[in-house]
Order: structure tokens, then C-alpha cells, then sequence
């Protein structure tokens, strides 16, 4: 039997970047977007191009009464899911003063975030549980956090503040389905190349190269893609509950 995984905003960024990488190592994949429109479309097809199984899911990812419906939709579709992707995320509606922070940019940022993540988790974790499983498939669950949920950026304190709760919860996702044999990985990527940090990558470019990170760069989504499908496969054995901070060494403490 063939893996089946569920990549959420994967139309496009680092959630489109791993559909490519889960699909070149053998997943059929389900790809989602918040509506159907050409960007997912673009996807599936992008996806569609390196030979793998491939179905659009559009939904709006806060939306949890959905989750269900959506997971037995790709099931009936591609198979029995073994791997979600929590990768949808939002940014702030405005950086500035957190003495400024308006409730809506709080609200956002905690459904899609953590909100969302948990609740999706929930009904991911209930749908293999009700089910026996095929020996030597691996299942799990990767969340994409954030560098920001150890490390403030003032000017975007909810979004730090929603990523610190996506970090909590996938601890405690690992202590539940640990014994279950489902493996839960936090990935916290640092400075990466995505439409969220259009505005300030270049800035970050140079504070890269001047040694912001050990690695002198800022990352791409393909980066971020293969950590994320060596987590999926099961490369790396015998493990749950860890963070992996895809930063390039950016938080390592250093005189």
C-alpha cells in the first residue's frame, strides 16, 4: 500500500514545495488551497507532472467542521490517509507596536495557526485510530511552526504568540500518538523565501550574509520541502516529538 498524505495551503510556498518532494518519494497527495482557483490548479498540475496520484481539496482550513468531511473525501479518493501536513498559516494584518495589536489580527492568527492545527490534528488522529493499520506503513504528523514560536518579533507578537501554541500542541500531540505508532515532528523554519516574507527578504538576504545565520542564506520552500518528506517517509527512525529548527543555525546561542 502507498502512503497517502494531506499537505494543507500546499497550493502554493513551502506547502506546494513538499507535495513535490512527498510526491517524488512515491505519496499520492492532496493538495489544498482555501478556495478552487488557478493557483491550486496550478499545483495539481505541477504535482500531476512528476507521475504521482494527485487530488485538489479546497477548503478553508478554519473552518473545523469540515475537517471530517474532508479527510473521507481524500480517502475515498486516494486511499487510506497515513501523513498530514499541517503547513496553512497566516501572518499579522499590519506589523507595529503589540500595544497596537488589534483583536482580528490576534483572532486570525490563533484560528489558522493553532486553532486549526489542533482540531485537524484531532480528526486526522480519530480516522486512523478508528481503523487497523498496514504493518510497515509509516504514519504521521508534521506541523510547520516557526522559528517565532521560541523567539520574539515584536512587531508581530500574535503571530509569535499562535506559533509558540502550534509548538505546544504538536508536544502534545507526540505524548498521545506515540503509542499509538504515530510519529508527530515540529519544523520551525527561520528565514524563508515565501510570499509571507516578500516584503522583508531582501533585507534578510543581507542580514543573512553577514552572519545572522551560521549558514550564510536564507532558505528556499524546497528546503523546507525535503526536511519535511525525510520526516514522512520515516527516515528517521525511532523518534517523535522533536523540533527541528530548519533556521540555518539562526537561534543557536553564540557569544
Amino acid at each position: 500500500m502507498k502512503q497517502v498524505a494531506l499537505i494543507t495551503g500546499s497550493s502554493r510556498g513551502i506547502g506546494l514545495a513538499t507535495a513535490e518532494a512527498l510526491a517524488r518519494a512515491g505519496f499520492a497527495v492532496a493538495i489544498n488551497g482555501p478556495v478552487e482557483d488557478e493557483e491550486l490548479r496550478g499545483a495539481v498540475r505541477r504535482v500531476e507532472a512528476l507521475g504521482g496520484a494527485v487530488t485538489a481539496v479546497p477548503f478553508d482550513v478554519g473552518d473545523v467542521r469540515l475537517h471530517s468531511t474532508v479527510l473521507a473525501r481524500i480517502e475515498d479518493t486516494l486511499g487510506p490517509l497515513t501523513t498530514l501536513v499541517n503547513n496553512a498559516g497566516v501572518g499579522v494584518l499590519q506589523r507595529g507596536d503589540l500595544l497596537e495589536v488589534t483583536e482580528a489580527s490576534w483572532d486570525r492568527c490563533l484560528a489558522i495557526n493553532a486553532r486549526a492545527l489542533f482540531f485537524l490534528s484531532q480528526a486526522f488522529a480519530r480516522c486512523l485510530l478508528a481503523r487497523e493499520r498496514p504493518a510497515g506503513l509509516f504514519h504521521s504528523i508534521v506541523n510547520v511552526t516557526s522559528s517565532n514560536a521560541v523567539a520574539v518579533a515584536v512587531q508581530r507578537a500574535e503571530y509569535c504568540a499562535s506559533k509558540a501554541a502550534a509548538a505546544m500542541v504538536s508536544k502534545a500531540l507526540a505524548v498521545r500518538l506515540g503509542p499509538e505508532n504515530i510519529a508527530v515532528y515540529d519544523v520551525q523554519p527561520g528565514l524563508i523565501a515565501t510570499d509571507m516574507t516578500a516584503p522583508v527578504i531582501e533585507m534578510y538576504r543581507q542580514r543573512a550574509a553577514e552572519g545572522l545565520t551560521l549558514i550564510p542564506r536564507v532558505g528556499e520552500p524546497d528546503d523546507m520541502g525535503n526536511i519535511i518528506a525525510t520526516l514522512a517517509s520515516g527516515k528517521l527512525p525511532y523518534t517523535t516529538g522533536q523540533v527541528i529548527s530548519a533556521d540555518a543555525g539562526m537561534l543557536v546561542p553564540r557569544f
